[in-house]
């Protein structure tokens, strides 16, 4: 059968893909063979992987798997229905009440991914007569959301909180509920969000506040318990996001608060009315990771020991690791900032050639002049791969004319 010829109706596609690949942004999938693990195989290829966000080594954990396999034996492999329906089983109450126990709040609300826990609930606890105040950073989930809940947008410049303050001055005369929303990790940059100072002023404004913790979880605060942890402000804080996709190990978001906002999230929240709960495997391998973060704090020592090493090792070595003698990065969370979008990509591409994955990120994902490669670091790399990492890291870079 011959391939049929693309049709005019998706012409504008065509020219922007065209665009891509003259700029040197354009990619292709690299597809993983074997485990999401410190070392492994793309494309065939055995790489040092610096480009997961398996933080903690748990999407292998082999009590994850069991856990996995043992709910699937009783339960069957799917749930057969979204929540509101026919779909609400008892291992996903569990897992719910084990997260608002973990999170020290009163209940939770599992969603089928991080964006949609972050677009859904915001979309739907705000309408067009209302206001969000958003860090200009912040995750496109979050964007998203905002623009669905048709509330009034105002952005504050990233991590600014006098502007935020400023923006709430102004807000203040006029009526309508004002949600200030910030990742507390940011996940271009690896920077910490001013949690604690934002969630002061949003209650000296009446304002809601609301964090995305997709890349704190299991990272900040006492067996990563998160940003609001992290800078002790429980009670503060009425909207808490969080994945179950990163440092979990597995497959979800979630949302964190009152009784009432998750009860509300179970009437009004779209991703969570209009979508298919998650197969019993999943969420019993989330409650084996909450148990593993709570029995095995060294693993987010190793996270930290292996961060600190290796971003002091960049620095040493000359890297812009976005900040001029420290890193500017305050995570594992750990950006290589290239500049120009086709060098960052040609970097990302010679890395992978010589053993090394290590992720391009150009424009619109960050600004023109600021691609970059984004390394992460896990708990299971061993000194001896990140050394190897760094040696190639360096090699490439000084033949590429990145490094002099």
């Amino acid at each position: 059968m011959t391939e049929a010829a693309p049709r005019k109706q998706l012409a504008h596609l065509t020219a922007v893909l065209d665009d891509l690949r003259a700029r040197g942004t354009y990619f292709k999938l690299r597809v993983l063979d074997d485990q999401q693990a410190p070392v492994c195989h793309y494309d065939g290829k055995q790489v040092i992987n610096l480009a997961s966000n398996n933080y903690l080594g748990l999407a292998n954990d082999p009590r994850l798997v069991e856990a996995a396999i043992a709910a699937t034996r009783k339960y069957g492999v799917g749930s057969g229905a979204v929540r509101t329906i026919a779909g609400t089983m008892k291992i996903h109450m569990e897992l719910e009440e084990k997260i608002a126990r973990f999170k020290n709040v009163e209940a939770c609300v599992v969603f089928q991914s991080g964006f949609t826990a972050n677009a859904g609930t915001v979309s739907s606890i705000l309408g067009k007569e209302d206001f969000i105040l958003s860090d200009e950073l912040n995750h496109a989930s979050i964007i998203d959301g905002a623009r669905l809940s048709r509330a009034a947008i105002k952005v504050f410049r990233h991590k600014d909180v006098d502007h935020c303050e400023q923006l709430l001055q102004e807000l203040a005369p006029l009526p309508g509920k004002k949600l200030v929303i910030t990742d507390g990790v940011f996940s271009m940059d690896g920077d910490i969000g001013p949690v604690d100072k934002l969630a002061l002023l949003a209650e000296q404004y009446g304002a809601i506040m609301m964090v995305d913790d997709a890349h704190a979880s299991g990272v900040l605060g006492r067996n990563g318990r998160g940003s609001v942890d992290h800078f002790g402000m429980h009670g503060k804080v009425d909207v808490q996001v969080g994945t179950l996709s990163k440092a979990i190990g597995a497959l979800g978001g979630y949302v964190c608060g009152s009784r009432d906002l998750i009860d509300y999230l179970y009437h009004r929240a779209r991703p969570f009315l209009f979508s298919t709960s998650h197969p019993p495997a999943v969420a019993a391998a989330c409650m084996a990771a909450f148990d593993i973060l709570e029995s095995e704090p060294e693993r987010i020592l190793r996270l930290w020991s292996n961060t600190r090493y290796f971003q002091g090792e960049l620095l040493r070595l000359g890297f812009n690791v976005g900040g001029v003698t420290t890193p500017a990065t305050e995570t594992p969370i750990t950006p290589v900032i290239v500049g120009e979008g086709r060098a960052a990509m040609e970097f990302s591409r010679a890395l992978f050639d010589e053993g090394v994955m290590a992720t391009g990120i150009a424009y619109p994902t960050v600004p023109e002049g600021k691609a970059r490669l984004r390394l992460i670091l896990t708990s299971e790399h061993t000194r001896a791969e990140l050394d190897q990492a760094l040696e190639t890291l360096e090699r490439v870079a000084r033949r590429l004319g990145i490094l002099q």
